[in-house]
């Protein structure tokens, strides 16, 4: 019982501080798993309880939050040792009970996010016949691996499948993976280099088995996206209608001094082609896109202007394609994600088809953000109509440190465009 309630302490503590659980995570998961470490059963039950927890703190803000104070007075009279305890187990029972009810309401709760992986980054879905398809950036590096489940919540329990090992295929800095299925085959595209990050390119893998986890993959590549320089990161592929695009993040100029990453689109002659000739449909203009120096002047060694990272969906109605990305540097406090759409049923192609939101979206914006670099995104609207984002995040403001993997469901617009709301509510 003493494990269940420091838990509930750890909660109450934040809200008393008008934090979200998720504080709570980051600020006490450490210490608490200090304490349980000698006992293996306790640390896995506790840490269940954690992701509980995140999905009904909402609840508990709402309706259960006229008994805090109550819980506030066990928990400051309440001996540390379990032994010594005054207080009557059936009473912390009671409102342990109380509390995890809330949890059954998680999956329906818009604002709520469930902790995916505790290390990742890029991270993308795809849903085909009843099963969920999973891959990321993720160790060990220069690989690609895929994981499969029935629900998006279930993926971090199922075992991967590695898929391509760079160091084995002569690649290095194999980023941003993101799974495909056009025309009956499966592909995945990423991108990767000689071990010059100037020398990134654009590469795509094949797979024609009913599964992108059994068969053998073909590599294509690399996609020639300028005949003059070739540098591109960050694939995303999108069918509209009978056609198919390509997304990524290039140089609009070779850089020399200062480097600016723009977005491009083209149109795709099979996967692992392009028809036309690339677009530019957004570079960084807006001051919240062009953020490199951090508060305390950490910064690049050279000026880096950043759109990067498309990921480009259709509206359920299919009215809208809309095209997240993300702005200013990752390893900044600023990092943001920005949003372009376009009529679906418009010229792609062009340039004035497309609309950029003037402010950023999905930013914590609480007094004390526990959340930064929520950037990194993966959409999905699933067969059972439900809309989710799968976002990457870091707990500290800058770096590329503990970047960890978080989903959570929201809501479109009459213009059917995405609310998001705020990541880690």
């Amino acid at each position: 019982m003493f494990w269940l309630f420091m838990c509930l302490r750890c909660s109450l503590n934040n809200h008393l501080q008008n934090k979200p659980f998720i504080t709570a995570f980051y600020e006490n998961q450490c210490s608490i798993n200090a304490k349980f470490r000698s006992n293996p059963c306790k640390f896995v039950l506790q840490t269940g309880l954690y992701r509980l927890f995140a999905f009904s703190d909402q609840f508990f803000r709402s309706f259960l939050v006229p008994i805090h104070h109550f819980l506030l007075v066990l928990h400051l009279n309440l001996p540390i040792n379990i032994k010594n305890m005054k207080v009557p187990n059936c009473i912390i029972t009671l409102f342990a009970m109380l509390f995890l009810l809330s949890c059954s309401r998680h999956e329906a709760d818009v604002k709520s996010s469930l902790l995916l992986f505790q290390r990742g980054a890029y991270p993308n879905v795809i849903e085909h016949d009843g099963t969920f398809y999973y891959t990321m950036q993720a160790p060990p590096p220069n690989s690609i691996a895929i994981w499969s489940a029935s629900s998006i919540s279930d993926i971090n329990k199922t075992d991967s499948v590695m898929i391509w090992d760079g160091n084995a295929n002569q690649m290095s800095n194999i980023w941003a993976p993101e799974l495909c299925y056009i025309n009956g085959k499966w592909y995945v595209y990423f991108e990767a280099d000689d071990g010059n990050t100037d020398n990134h390119q654009l590469y795509v893998l094949e797979n024609s088995s009913k599964s992108p986890m059994e068969g053998s993959w073909t590599l294509h590549g690399p996609i020639i996206t300028n005949d003059e320089w070739n540098y591109g990161i960050h694939p995303s592929s999108i069918v509209v209608g009978d056609r198919q695009y390509l997304l990524w993040s290039g140089w609009e100029h070779r850089r020399v001094e200062t480097e600016t990453q723009c977005i491009f689109i083209a149109e795709m002659e099979n996967p692992w082609t392009l028809k036309s000739p690339r677009i530019m449909i957004s570079k960084p203009e807006y001051e919240w896109e062009r953020q490199w120096i951090n508060p305390d002047g950490s910064r690049t060694a050279y000026p880096i202007f950043v759109n990067e990272n498309p990921e480009a969906f259709l509206s359920p109605d299919k009215s809208k394609v809309i095209v997240a990305y993300s702005a200013s540097g990752i390893w900044t406090i600023y990092n943001s994600l920005g949003v372009l759409y376009a009529n679906a049923s418009s010229n792609l192609l062009d340039a004035a088809s497309w609309t950029k939101l003037s402010e950023p979206t999905f930013k914590d914006m609480s007094r004390e953000p526990v959340l930064y670099g929520t950037s990194n995104v993966t959409v999905i609207n699933t067969a059972a109509g439900e809309s989710k984002i799968i976002y990457q995040a870091k707990s500290k403001a800058k770096g590329f440190e503990e970047s960890l993997i978080f989903v959570k469901d929201f809501e479109w617009d009459n213009a059917s465009l995405p609310v998001f709301g705020s990541p880690g509510s």
